[in-house]
């Protein structure tokens, strides 16, 4: 992953109009805000459409971004998360005809399925359960919720960089329990 320094210049890039900076912006940052839109819409496909009117709505608002007042990668999730809250908002609810309604099939899984995920799910709570309270909450905040690492420091009272430590030496930690 790109620094923050260089996504920054980056950035500046974009607001100079400068084409060749937003493909290397894309790549530093879209795995990133694209989980920040699945995880607000839920719905991968509405998330990959939304991925792509966030870039372009990064490319016309990059000479907004002031380097001393946000990291990049915040002003980014901002951006994006505003944007995925503007998709929600704009949807409409679909009414069905009650008769319509009984037509449509049960999307339950059947009961392999729902053995396998309980299963899958047991085994990360309990290897969850194996790190400090604090760091386990950390990563339920950061990849179930969708925190940002800023919106995790704040909360936990700790800087950035210690923030960014936390969840990474806890995912190593889960990856090596998850093997056993």
């Amino acid at each position: 992953m790109a620094s923050p320094e260089e996504i920054e210049k980056l950035i500046a890039r974009c607001a100079l109009s400068d084409r060749s900076a937003l493909s290397p912006l894309y790549e530093a940052t879209s795995a990133k805000l694209f989980g920040v839109l699945l995880r607000v819409l839920n719905d991968r496909s509405d998330a990959e459409d939304a991925l792509q009117e966030v870039y372009i709505k990064i490319w016309h608002r990059a000479d907004r971004f002031r380097a001393n007042e946000f990291s990049p990668l915040s002003w980014l999730v901002v951006i994006t998360r505003n944007h995925a809250i503007d998709v929600l908002r704009a949807r409409k609810p679909i009414s069905v005809e009650v008769d319509e309604a009984f037509d449509v099939s049960s999307d339950a899984k059947n009961p392999e399925e729902e053995a396998i995920n309980s299963s899958e799910g047991t085994r990360i709570d309990n290897c969850l359960q194996e790190l400090e309270t604090e760091r386990a909450q950390a990563v339920r905040g950061a990849y179930v919720d969708g925190y940002s690492y800023v919106e995790l420091a704040e909360r936990y009272a700790v800087p950035v960089n210690t923030m960014r430590t936390w969840l990474r030496r806890s995912l190593l930690s889960l990856r090596k329990c998850l093997e056993r």
